[in-house]
């Protein structure tokens, strides 16, 4: 059985990686292959927390141009990732693992308010902890959401999962020659502007030195080979060697 590199850690899932190949909604068997990778990440004996976004039913930012009010439509999308929060809980329920769901908007028929010592005791517990509605205010994603939690929780590191396998220099769909980072220091980041994720939560890892681990979710198993430290993706920290994969 291969060795964990942290004991407890927070998982970032974008809303988007659930819709696989499909332009909206949750894909069965997307959310059931996350879902397996979640398990077999806990049951290695590591603490998972996941904060899900709501991208893939609802994008508060781009409904404002429609004539919804930027906040309303903020709202509506935490409700979304809500959604997936719940539908992703039955998930790994199946795969053989207790979750738990809280809610930083009280929704309390299907899910418990957020409570920082809860949700540790929980993860003490070998539970995993889905945090949904983001950080229940607007104007903030789930990015933010995801870096104040994990910092909240103290987790040893944030794991970003996305669509694409780390951080580049450049992007790497639109440029052929553009090279992944291995590893890439929180000043290094900043002043190429490499856009790791948004401002306020890069600020917040940046300030409480919540190393950031970016890796590409699709692969299956790629969730467990982040969490055992094998070099998947790009690692953001301080005070580390900005380096290319070779």
């Amino acid at each position: 059985m291969p060795k964990p590199a942290y004991k407890r850690i927070t998982l970032k899932i974008s809303g988007e990686a659930l819709m696989g190949n499909q332009t909206y909604g949750i894909n069965p068997e997307v959310l059931s292959s996350v879902a397996s990778d979640i398990a077999e990440t806990a049951k290695l004996g590591v603490e998972v927390a996941v904060v899900v976004g709501g991208g893939n039913i609802w994008r508060g930012a781009s409904e404002q141009a429609g004539g919804m009010d930027r906040a309303s439509a903020d709202y509506v999308g935490m409700l979304a990732t809500v959604m997936n929060a719940v539908s992703l809980q039955s998930a790994i329920e199946k795969a053989g693992v207790t979750t738990r769901v809280q809610t930083a908007i009280p929704i309390s028929q299907i899910a418990e308010p957020y409570i920082r010592r809860r949700a540790i005791r929980h993860l003490e517990k070998g539970r995993v902890v889905i945090f949904g509605a983001g950080t229940g205010n607007p104007f903030f994603t789930t990015d933010t959401a995801a870096a104040l939690r994990a910092i909240e929780i103290g987790a040893e590191a944030l794991l970003m999962a996305k669509n694409v396998d780390g951080v580049y220099d450049k992007d790497p769909k639109r440029h052929k020659d553009a090279k992944r980072y291995a590893t890439v220091s929180f000043m290094d980041a900043l002043q190429r502007d490499l856009k790791v994720m948004d401002g306020t939560a890069f600020a917040l890892c940046r300030d409480n030195a919540m190393r950031i681990v970016v890796f590409e979710l699709a692969c299956r198993g790629n969730i467990q080979r982040a969490v055992c430290g094998e070099p998947v993706g790009t690692i953001v920290k301080d005070n580390v060697e900005t380096r290319f994969v070779t």
